[in-house]
């Protein structure tokens, strides 16, 4: 017969993890600050690349032989090398805004692994009864961890997604370079759901009024 957990290592345990909780969210505040100012520096920068292509598609309609610049024979692979050259700065750009985009999606995983790790460790003293009882004002510690995971999948998805988006891109491409904005804008719009601060509040709130459960009826 499984023993039911003591009441002193019950409250316990579910202190330990609002107190995980609590750190995690502080972390993952400032995390979601980082991410939101990477994800804002690449709209100008799409914008830029976007320009660029569409000069270079000019440039290449252009009838350069019935042109005054015809005279400058070497003009024009000149202007396509420096056009070529800025498209690629632009890139590398990206390629290390992405980099942060990583750095945030792999240190808010590794905190949230860090939350389920310490639950797994308490979850006999915590028992289940206890890790979904709510309060009036209240989620539950499963609706709190739930929301790690979503915040997880969603830093997860978004990066995977621009990263696929980069790994797409080439120079030669001039349609694709173009159409990058309306790309990258389709991607935010499938992530439009503020699941980063949905999930802030809910552990707030199960953070503030933990003691609820503790004193709640059953527990």
């Amino acid at each position: 017969m499984m023993r039911r957990p003591g009441r002193a290592a019950g409250m316990a345990a579910l202190a330990a993890l609002a107190a995980a909780l609590r750190e995690w969210a502080a972390a993952a505040a400032r995390q979601d600050a980082a991410w939101r100012a990477a994800v804002a520096a690449w709209a100008p920068l799409l914008g830029s690349l976007s320009g660029l292509a569409a000069q270079m598609r000019a440039a290449q309609r252009l009838a350069w032989s019935r042109s005054p610049l015809g005279a400058f024979g070497d003009l024009r692979a000149r202007l396509w090398r420096k056009q070529r050259g800025a498209a690629e700065a632009l890139l590398e750009e990206l390629g290390a805004r992405r980099a942060e985009l990583r750095a945030v999606r792999d240190a808010v995983g590794a905190g949230v692994a860090a939350v389920l790790r310490l639950y797994e460790e308490r979850a006999a003293e915590l028992g289940l009864a206890a890790a979904l009882r709510r309060g009036p004002r209240c989620p539950s510690l499963a609706e709190a961890l739930e929301g790690l995971r979503d915040v997880e999948r969603h830093y997860r998805h978004l990066y995977l997604e621009s990263n696929l988006l980069l790994l797409r891109v080439r120079c030669d491409s001039l349609a694709d370079l173009e159409a990058l904005p309306q790309a990258w804008e389709r991607i935010l719009e499938r992530y439009r759901e503020d699941v980063v601060q949905d999930t802030l509040l809910k552990i707030s709130l199960f953070v503030d009024n933990q003691q609820e459960l503790c004193c709640s009826p059953g527990s």
